[in-house]
């Protein structure tokens, strides 16, 4: 499947963070596709601060031939020490479709074309069989294991730049 990656516009960003739908994007999104209010918030945070939208607010992955709303990707915040860490999801009736795949693919083309970026990560939680299986086959390495401040355990996925 052809998708295209749309930025989120500050505006679009306020209205998911208060956890409504843009009206723009209203019957043009599957359901459970639009980022959640807390990744909206953290985008707008980050943007507060002075930082780049390309790097902090989320993209939307539309089907390319009808522009319908699948799922969301992004990546969390700006390049650290040559790192970047991206986040995705893809709405429960479209998955198993290649679309997320087709995302993180995209995303990393994204980043690897900043020459900062030696490593792109995926902190995927350790039952996310799906998601890691995605992760695997663009490449990426499974690395350590932590939990987060929610008590859940992730896996650390990392791609290194192409030669």
């Amino acid at each position: 499947m052809t998708i295209i990656l749309q930025l989120l516009g500050v505006a679009d960003l306020r209205t998911l963070a208060a956890s409504r739908i843009p009206g723009r994007l209203a019957g043009r999104a599957a359901a459970g596709a639009l980022p959640p209010a807390f990744v909206a918030q953290r985008a707008l945070g980050l943007l507060e601060a002075g930082k780049s939208a390309a790097w902090c607010a989320s993209f939307l992955i539309l089907r390319a031939h009808d522009a319908m709303v699948l799922g969301a990707c992004g990546f969390k915040d700006i390049p650290v020490a040559g790192q970047v860490e991206i986040g995705y999801g893809v709405a429960p009736a479209c998955r198993g479709q290649g679309i997320a795949t087709a995302a993180v693919r995209e995303l990393a083309r994204i980043a690897f074309a900043d020459s900062a970026v030696e490593r792109v990560l995926a902190q995927i939680d350790q039952d996310n069989t799906p998601s890691a299986r995605v992760a695997a086959r663009l490449g990426f390495a499974a690395g350590a294991t932590l939990t987060d401040a929610d008590g859940d355990r992730l896996v650390q996925w990392v791609l290194g730049k192409p030669a």
